[in-house]
């Protein structure tokens, strides 16, 4: 996503300013913003930078005038045919122009009195049910354990509110984490009175934790569950506008019955019908993105002073360092690099002093990486240098379109580490070869980063799942989870587990106060054990049986609701 940025940045940075999400690309454009004099390259909003192909916008740009100038057919048969392709019954499914629209209809039908959500979450997620005089219930996912959410601890807070509906985002945004599927379907028992749960799963295509992470299934067959999913998000089309949700056919029926007439376009028309034929080139995408959200994070963890978590989306949350202002450095690397980022002082939950950035491949990320080590360190000695061996092009590779190259060998790492798979060494490190560079400031030590594991293969979806058996909560927390994305408890954390954010003490720094090493919790850690039983339900089946279903069909096909058709 880049134009050629022309104009007066005074002027265009105005758009920054207020609370209001921010500007659009193309009121950027509108706005002659000029970045440094370069093309602006967006780390924004999160999209799929492989999808569509350039043979797919290829087959849209012959068929513009077409998609233009016609209607599009009945949302049931936009519907019906998403449906086949994703292996769901149309009875089950709503489609929104958007997901925004959707979240829009559920908070009107079903959202009575009260919702419960964890923050920093999807801001139309609190935004949405205060416009309509619903109460919001937040829930602070706590920094002191990489803002993991607690499947008993929310219990427990939704308990203790007494709130009527509650909403999940998984993986979350903005900060990527992400809940097995069996402790998702933990809370969905264990809040089963409640009048509604929304399990919003816009961003779980891009995870590869778990080899069959969604609830889908689950949602069909419970009368209070709805799961909401984005499409603009997967396939890199959030112009399109469309969206979809999954739940039981009576819940789907009452939402379809209140969407708009005609509220799908015929570019979201043509791309559903389009989806059969590219099955491959979105799992391959897929598996792109994994691959560079691998590399950029160990990246990332190489500037001094960031702390970079762990991420299941097609984004990374990074805070900077201590005092450090992220609209200004949001400000300074637009203005002088042409990188627009998304800095999260404006989400309920987090504060300036975070920013989430989108997985983009490597000729944009080694700009971020420049304009952030100039920005916070005044040198680039920490971002990719001149003169380094450059990755393979990014021209028509194995799939037959660009940007399906591997970066093998990827340069700057002394070892040769290898980035084409998931094995990128953490510790490795960077060496310019031969060149004169600018030697760091003395001060500047390493600081402590959230480093991730190395990724697991990404799954294939079982053509059958299994019902889960219904279990009694007894697991023990964290067992069974996907190897390297087990996170510590908040009441299982003690002081000394806890990582020192900003310098080390050996560079002539004093220790950070204890106020800067943790945060005031909005529960107490104890009452979750005595409101509920300990349903430590974190544990999971590694097992993925058989996996040979096609790509795009990531849902099983349960007995309970493809036994006939009179449910609608």
């Amino acid at each position: 996503m880049t134009v050629a940025a022309v104009g007066h940045t005074g002027d265009a940075m105005e758009l920054f300013r207020g609370t209001a999400p921010s500007p659009s690309f193309l009121a950027l454009h509108r706005a002659g913003l000029t970045g440094g004099g370069q093309e602006l390259v967006d780390f924004r909003v999160p999209c799929n930078p492989y999808f569509p192909t350039p043979a797919m916008f290829a087959v849209m740009a012959v068929r513009l005038r077409d998609i233009l100038t016609s209607y599009p057919s009945s949302a049931e048969t936009i519907t019906a045919e998403l449906a086949d392709v994703l292996g769901l019954r149309p009875q089950t499914m709503a489609m929104g122009n958007g997901s925004t629209e959707l979240i829009t209809w559920i908070d009107h039908l079903l959202v009575k009195e009260s919702l419960a959500v964890p923050i920093p979450t999807f801001g139309r997620w609190t935004d949405q049910p205060m416009e309509t005089g619903k109460r919001v219930d937040m829930f602070q996912l706590p920094e002191m354990s990489g803002f993991a959410l607690d499947p008993n601890a929310f219990v427990a807070f939704v308990r203790s509110r007494g709130s009527r509906a509650a909403v999940i985002c998984n993986p979350n945004n903005p900060d990527g984490g992400l809940l097995s599927r069996r402790a998702v379907i933990g809370i969905m028992d264990a809040l089963a009175d409640l009048d509604l749960i929304v399990i919003d799963e816009s961003f779980l295509e891009f995870a590869d934790a778990e080899a069959y992470p969604s609830v889908v299934d689950e949602a069909v067959l419970r009368p209070n569950v709805i799961v909401l999913r984005g499409l603009g998000k997967n396939f890199g089309l959030h112009g399109v506008r469309f969206g979809y949700l999954v739940a039981h056919p009576a819940l789907a029926a009452q939402i379809r019955s209140r969407l708009p007439k005609g509220n799908l376009n015929s570019f979201a028309e043509v791309i559903v019908f389009m989806l059969k034929r590219y099955r491959q080139e979105y799992a391959e995408s897929l598996r792109m993105i994994g691959r560079d959200r691998q590399l950029m994070t160990t990246q990332l963890a190489g500037l001094p002073g960031v702390t970079v978590y762990p991420s299941q989306g097609n984004f990374v949350f990074v805070k900077l360092p201590g005092g450090t202002d992220g609209s200004w450095v949001r400000d300074q690397l637009l203005s002088q690099h042409g990188v627009l980022v998304r800095e999260c002082g404006n989400k309920l939950g987090s504060s300036s002093q975070f920013m989430r950035l989108v997985v983009r491949s490597q000729p944009d990320v080694q700009r971020l990486l420049t304009g952030l080590s100039t920005v916070l360190y005044g040198t680039s000695f920490y971002a990719p240098r001149v003169g380094w061996e450059q990755p393979p092009s990014l021209d028509a590779g194995p799939s037959g379109h660009a940007g399906y190259s591997d970066y093998a060998g990827y340069p700057g790492y002394a070892d040769g580490a290898s980035a084409s798979g998931y094995g990128v060494s953490a510790s490795a490190q960077r060496q310019p070869l031969d060149l004169p560079y600018q030697q760091p400031p003395a001060e500047l030590a390493p600081a402590y980063v959230a480093m991730p594991p190395a990724q697991p293969p990404l799954y294939q979806v079982p053509a059958v799942l299994p019902q889960p058996p219904m279990v009694q909560f007894q697991a023990a927390a964290g067992q069974g989870e996907a190897a390297g994305y087990d996170r510590v408890r908040p009441e299982e954390t003690t002081i000394e587990q806890l990582p020192v954010q900003g310098r080390q003490p050996d560079a002539g720094v004093p220790e950070p106060s204890p106020m800067e090493r943790t945060q005031t919790m909005t529960y107490d850690p104890a009452e979750p054990k005595a409101a509920v039983p300990d349903p430590a339900f974190l544990g999971e089946r590694a097992d993925d049986p058989m996996g040979q279903a096609p790509a795009l069909r990531r849902y099983p096909r349960p007995a309970a609701y493809l036994q006939d058709d009179s449910m609608a």
